[in-house]
């Protein structure tokens, strides 16, 4: 069979089971299963593709249609401006966490050897991608899931800042290394009993622990503040983001722990996502 009917029976396997994203998903498993690029695989239509090529794509075209995320089905996912490896144990980048990095590099254009801190670090693509921006930058990642770490690791790897990168399995409220001039956190946020009501392909195969937020969808939060103050030096700076209908909550919670509010930050749907505060 060639690429083209591959890609259509693919398509329409995926339509029908309403994906949304069927032409661009059906190309991108093509072209994993024969170990090519996508662009390959657009340009190569008549090329034709091996039996057993074939099967491992009818296994990704399967997967996908049980809303297994794409990002699962070919560990990588694009985020700033590198590739990453992820796995299930990671919660996917999102193009809205991209504005943590933006509100960073905004914060520290002019500075220099700043000592960064990123709680919950999962895949490691907020503090990666400003590592590799800012190269006089060190950072400390911390998380409570070991193969999050060991994920962490290879993406530095990969992005050319391991030498620059401190890893710690912990949780928040237990870390107590160290003193720095930003920490910037994706905590869990999301209220426990709303999670089976989020797409399928967040509810069935992201990591539960890097969404539950418990039950208000705060408590992550609320411990991501509380070690914070504690953390920082005067004048640091904090990143953090929010769910969408937290803000007056969490900037209450950050004024009692003597946080001044920057900015608010809203993500690609106009919604607030962000906050930026300064430790006085």
């Amino acid at each position: 069979m060639d690429i083209k009917s591959a890609i259509q029976k693919g398509k329409k396997i995926l339509k029908d089971k309403l994906i949304l994203t069927a032409d661009l998903d059906s190309e991108i498993l093509l072209a994993k299963a024969i170990n090519k690029s996508r662009e390959y695989v657009v340009l190569n239509s008549t090329k034709i593709i091996n039996n057993v090529d074939y099967l491992n794509y009818n296994k990704l075209i399967k997967k996908r249609s049980f809303r297994k995320p794409i990002a699962h089905l070919t560990n990588v996912k694009f985020f700033w401006n590198s590739e990453f490896y992820v796995t299930e144990d990671t919660l996917i980048p999102r193009p809205d966490t991209e504005i943590l990095i933006e509100a960073v590099l905004n914060l520290t254009k002019f500075k220099k050897k700043l000592n960064l801190l990123d709680i919950g670090i999962g895949s490691g693509c907020i503090l990666l991608s400003i590592l590799k921006e800012r190269v006089n930058f060190y950072g400390t990642g911390i998380d409570v899931s070991k193969n999050c770490l060991n994920i962490s690791r290879i993406n530095a790897l990969n992005l050319n800042v391991k030498e620059r990168l401190k890893l710690f399995k912990s949780d928040v409220d237990k870390f107590n290394y160290g003193k720095y001039d930003v920490i910037i956190s994706n905590p869990p946020y999301i209220n426990k009993f709303k999670i089976k009501y989020l797409e399928k392909d967040v509810a069935n195969f992201e990591p539960n622990l890097a969404l539950n937020g418990g039950l208000e969808g705060l408590s992550e939060i609320r411990k991501v503040i509380n070690k914070s103050s504690e953390l920082i030096k005067t004048n640091g700076k904090l990143v953090l983001e929010i769910g969408f209908d937290q803000k007056n909550k969490v900037i209450s919670l950050l004024k009692r722990k003597g946080f001044y509010i920057n900015s608010t930050i809203k993500d690609l749907a106009n919604n607030d996502r962000c906050i930026v505060c300064t430790k006085i």
